[in-house]
């Protein structure tokens, strides 16, 4: 029995060692939500080079930038010779992201389309992580919160948004888009929710139509803009958001990218569509 034992510990022991070589240690990442879902995950120090606007922790600033709009530096990512590519599925070049995996290079695809699925990603992250709890614990911590969000909100009256997203040529979402659902977990009710496209191309007349009570941007590093709505001045009367100027703007980096802190503008947005639903009862 002994000499069996020793061989099961062996066998056991090898097999330990493996699946800790198996762990990345040089990853990229190709996004910025996806460098924010790394830090939050515990791979932060195992990150070697990022996409442009990866500014999210402060750490990430000090990274190569290896991705833009415009694409990837190929070349130079095979040079850093990575073993794990975070990427941003529909979001960095299909013909590129093909190659590097022909080459053998692990690539993980994140595209979280719901609230939910930010703590399935930082899961997710977790098993290339040394501490795998570091990742558990972040995406409890996220669904603990947005449960508290979800009761907190669930049967409160709807409130009639527009979402300005750019203004020449002006635009919003429809309600299968992101963050429209940032707004629906407080209860907001997207005025272009039936939009067949999901960044539609808007009318003025469109959006006075449909009798918005409250309007809303986002605003970037400089700060909230206070010309962003002036575009609907001439029609103050005419839109109760205007007329009653519940007019609000969120951190951009918060709405826009499936990360924790979307918790953070579901926060800020719960309570401005608290404030409109105060109003209307005063």
């Amino acid at each position: 029995m002994k000499p069996i034992f020793l061989l099961l510990l062996s066998v056991l022991s090898f097999t330990i060692q493996a699946s800790e070589i198996q762990k990345p240690q040089r990853i990229i990442s190709l996004a910025p939500h996806t460098t924010e879902l790394a830090y939050a995950a515990g791979l932060g120090e195992k990150l070697i080079a990022a996409s442009d606007y990866s500014d999210y922790p402060p750490q990430a600033l000090a990274l190569e930038r290896v991705a833009n709009y415009r694409g990837i530096k190929l070349e130079r990512i095979l040079a850093l010779k990575p073993d794990l590519i975070l990427a941003w599925k529909g979001g960095n070049p299909p013909r590129e992201m093909a190659k590097l995996e022909q080459l053998g290079i692990q690539i993980f695809y994140s595209h979280p389309t719901s609230l939910a699925a930010i703590a399935d990603s930082l899961e997710a992250l977790g098993q290339f992580a040394e501490e795998p709890s570091v990742a558990r614990q972040a995406a409890d911590d996220f669904r603990h919160t947005l449960t508290q969000l979800e009761q907190a909100n669930r049967h409160k009256s709807a409130v009639r948004y527009f979402y300005q997203l750019g203004s020449s040529p002006l635009m919003s979402m429809s309600g299968n888009s992101w963050p429209s659902q940032v707004f629906s977990i407080c209860g907001g009710e997207n005025i272009f929710a039936d939009s067949p496209v999901a960044y539609p191309q808007v009318s003025k007349e469109q959006v006075i139509v449909r009798q918005p009570e409250a309007m809303f941007a986002a605003f970037g590093s400089a700060g909230p803009d206070p010309q962003v709505f002036s575009l609907w001045q001439s029609w103050r009367e005419q839109i109760p958001a205007m007329k009653r100027q519940q007019l609000y703007q969120v951190e951009v980096d918060w709405l826009n990218r499936p990360t924790p802190r979307a918790l953070l503008a579901a926060k800020t947005i719960c309570k401005q569509l608290d404030e409109v639903r105060q109003r209307e009862t005063e």
